[in-house]
């Protein structure tokens, strides 16, 4: 499988985990509870180490920095969707969410969409950029199982 597959397939995972999260909230009333926002970097990590996992397996790929990039690249892909898809929910679906958002502890108050927007690039970069690097510090030294009756 290439490796921009394995990037767009687990962006999308992670993608749809996330949007399958915050729907759950939302039927649930708990949107309002922003410390559960915390376990989208559970998502993140399950989709940065399925994406470096299948890196090593199906492309029988070592390198550190290519399976860092294939990580890395995966949740970034997760999180500018995630964004996007933030952007489409407050300008056209529920505006008011942008209050649920200032009512949090979080965030403060007086925010604006760009305001979020930006926060959460930051904030995405920087969990992309973790996950990625915390994962590799297993898989540098993994090496599959070759040649394995089971």
């Amino acid at each position: 499988m290439s490796t921009n597959k394995i990037i767009f397939k687990n962006g999308l995972l992670i993608y749809s985990c996330i949007v399958a999260f915050f729907l759950l909230m939302k039927v649930l009333g708990l949107d309002n509870v922003s410390e559960l926002r915390f376990l989208n970097f559970l998502f993140v990590f399950y989709g940065v180490n399925r994406a470096i996992k299948q890196n090593i397996d199906l492309n029988e790929q070592e390198s550190y920095f290519n399976n860092f990039y294939v990580g890395f690249g995966s949740s970034v892909i997760g999180i500018a969707l995630t964004i996007i898809g933030l952007i489409v929910y407050v300008g056209f679906i529920d505006s008011s969410f942008m209050s649920v958002l200032e009512n949090s502890s979080l965030w403060g108050k007086e925010l604006s969409l760009e305001m979020v927007v930006f926060a959460l690039s930051i904030e995405g970069t920087a969990s992309s950029v973790m996950c990625s690097f915390i994962l590799m510090q297993y898989y540098k030294n993994y090496k599959p199982a070759t040649g394995v009756l089971t």
